[in-house]
């Protein structure tokens, strides 16, 4: 398996990128209450965003086995707060060391070790000096252990690493209740 580094996705490749990502998140979907697939049009405009760079897990044949989206640029990133992190920490995104991963999505006949190549291709290009950051739903860190085994990833390629959590939005349900106490 290769790893190559791309800064606009079109043609044939858009279309089979489009495939993988809809595959690897089309479930989550129905378990996380923000959504976690964009439409297509959303995706395609990513893709040929040229401060998004692409990461795309190709196999011995050369066919799509995994694929991700990583920026330093956090206005590309729609729905976070470029200024929270300007606050947190103005040096490194003055350098544009703060990077964002906006997703990383594996097929399921991939090798095991595509996830891993693809997290240890992204902290290539950023470093040891940056500081990245990545979202997780509460399923996906139950389920998969994201935040836990990217943490371990890290460690094993580039030593100690320090996790934190840097925010966190739940949502509520408010239901009325009968008279009688049945809902």
């Amino acid at each position: 398996m290769t790893v190559k580094v791309v800064d606009v996705l079109g043609g044939q490749l858009l279309e089979d990128a489009w495939a993988l990502y809809y595959q690897a998140f089309e479930e989550l979907n129905a378990q996380a209450v923000q959504r976690h697939l964009m439409h297509f049009d959303e995706f395609a405009a990513v893709m040929a965003d040229g401060r998004v760079r692409k990461f795309l897990a190709l196999g011995g044949a050369g066919e799509l086995v995994g694929l991700a989206a990583y920026t330093n640029d956090l206005d590309a990133v729609p729905l976070i707060s470029p200024a929270y992190f300007r606050r947190r920490w103005p040096q490194h995104y003055a350098d544009g060391r703060i990077w964002y991963v906006e997703f990383v999505a594996v097929a399921d006949s991939a090798p095991v070790t595509t996830f891993p190549e693809l997290i240890a291709a992204m902290h290539d290009l950023s470093g040891r000096a940056a500081l990245t950051v990545l979202d997780v739903c509460r399923r996906t860190d139950q389920v998969r252990h994201l935040p836990r085994s990217t943490r371990a990833l890290l460690h094993r390629l580039d030593g100690p690493v320090r996790c934190e959590r840097l925010d966190e939005q739940t949502y509520w349900l408010y239901e009325f209740v009968a008279p009688d106490g049945q809902l």
